[in-house]
């Protein structure tokens, strides 16, 4: 009865065994391919939970999200002026027909992404030498990325990947290319900088006249309108003034008299030298009495 308990309890636990074992999990970020004696018997691209034959066969697994390969180091390639640059890329790829993938490349991801760096490059290498330096930098970067992208993606459905994407991170000269160029566009600015300084110059030094034109224009008009308010004030003064002692020409000579004191005897320190029996004191002589 032991022994036969033993042997159930074998039975089941192996059974349960071999059961685990044709079972496997299919994640929803991953492909599987089964294998059979070593070739493809099934391709598995729904997630879930999925059957095998056990010890016959077995299963590998391949990641189906969208990966990046990226330059190690700056390629260097020639524009069409035989001037070289040094260009920074990366690529967005995903595998697109994993039986094919496996096939083209055994499923390794380095030697996928050595095909894919092999086409990306040349592909780069014959848009850039068809481009000037300005085409490259900032003319025709979109253009260039998208055509590499498509030829890439073209010649890498052979082998089972899609190229989503084909980017340019960075395009620069090398160091010794770098220098010259630094220095030509520094005196380049420099020319266009004192170009602009001189033009200045030459604006203010206009404006400058110009104000001082204006400055004298106005000071000129001024000074001939204040002339001839001044003018017509005195005429106008000189009418009232005879208008008032034509009235009365000895109270006009007499007013005429005491201002001419008044200005000639401002302070008691002047001194006024002329005859006694002068005209000039005509007034002063006849004070209290009608002057004759």
């Amino acid at each position: 009865m032991k022994q036969h308990f033993t042997f159930v309890a074998v039975f089941i636990f192996g059974l349960l065994a071999l059961l685990a074992t044709s079972m496997f999990a299919v994640d929803q970020r991953q492909w599987a391919i089964v294998f059979q004696f070593g070739e493809v018997k099934e391709v598995i691209t729904q997630p879930g939970l999925h059957f095998k034959w056990p010890l016959i066969q077995n299963v590998r697994f391949f990641d189906n999200r969208i990966l990046t390969w990226e330059t190690p180091d700056p390629e260097r390639f020639l524009t069409a002026e035989k001037k070289p640059v040094l260009v920074d890329s990366f690529v967005k790829w995903r595998i697109h027909d994993v039986r094919q993938y496996y096939i083209s490349v055994g499923g390794d991801e380095e030697l996928a992404g050595t095909r894919l760096s092999q086409t990306v490059n040349s592909g780069l290498r014959e848009q850039f030498g068809k481009r000037t330096v300005r085409d490259v930098v900032s003319g025709e970067r979109e253009k260039i990325m998208s055509e590499v992208r498509r030829a890439a993606d073209a010649d890498m459905k052979n082998i089972g990947i899609q190229v989503i994407d084909v980017r340019l991170k960075r395009v620069d000269f090398p160091p010794e290319v770098s220098e010259s160029v630094y220095r030509r566009m520094e005196t380049e600015r420099k020319r266009v900088a004192n170009e602009l300084r001189s033009t200045g110059a030459a604006e203010g030094e206009k404006i400058r006249a110009d104000a001082d034109k204006q400055r004298e224009v106005i000071l000129a008009e001024a000074y001939r309108d204040a002339q001839k308010v001044k003018g017509q004030g005195d005429a106008q003064a000189a009418a009232i003034y005879g208008r008032a002692f034509s009235k009365n020409p000895e109270f006009y000579a007499f007013y005429r008299s005491l201002d001419a004191y008044r200005n000639s005897f401002k302070n008691r320190s002047d001194v006024l030298v002329v005859e006694p029996n002068s005209e000039f004191f005509k007034y002063l002589k006849n004070s209290g009495k009608s002057a004759k």
